[in-house]
């Protein structure tokens, strides 16, 4: 799955969401799109091998390898989101939106995991780095753990 399928995919599932409220279901797919890419760190993208390796640097391992498997994705709480992705982006990308924190959290902590799941989904992201353990020591060697 390319960057931009990837990124119309967190944008439908943010909008969907029944945690981002009536605010995160009528925001602008464009608006929400670039708000996402900037979130990811990705340059007109979403850096998922970064958020991988601070979710094994943070002790969320086994939400990582649910997310990245093809079973259910194990959830992600505010407090769970806010160490992971920083409190200052997450304050940058509502106020980016015009949507309350709980808003963009809830919204996020759906979209999050559909993203990963979907970028995995058939192995795309993980046969290419050797499966679940590439995935994490690929992330370990971008982050020298």
């Amino acid at each position: 799955m390319d960057m931009s399928n990837l990124l119309q995919l967190g944008v439908s599932a943010f909008m969907k969401s029944n945690q981002s409220g009536e605010a995160g279901s009528n925001l602008n797919p464009e608006a929400l799109m670039g708000a996402l890419s900037n979130l990811g760190g990705g340059e007109g993208g979403f850096d998922v091998s970064s958020l991988l390796g601070k979710m094994q640097g943070g002790d969320l391992m086994g939400m990582a390898q649910s997310w990245l498997g093809d079973g259910d994705n194990q959830a992600i709480d505010g407090n769970q989101l806010k160490n992971l992705l920083g409190s200052d982006k997450i304050s940058a990308f509502a106020s980016q939106l015009g949507v309350s924190e709980s808003e963009a959290v809830g919204g996020l902590s759906d979209a999050l995991p559909q993203m990963i799941d979907k970028a995995s989904s058939g192995g795309s992201i993980l046969d290419s780095i050797g499966g679940v353990q590439g995935a994490m020591g690929l992330a370990g060697k971008l982050f020298g753990k």
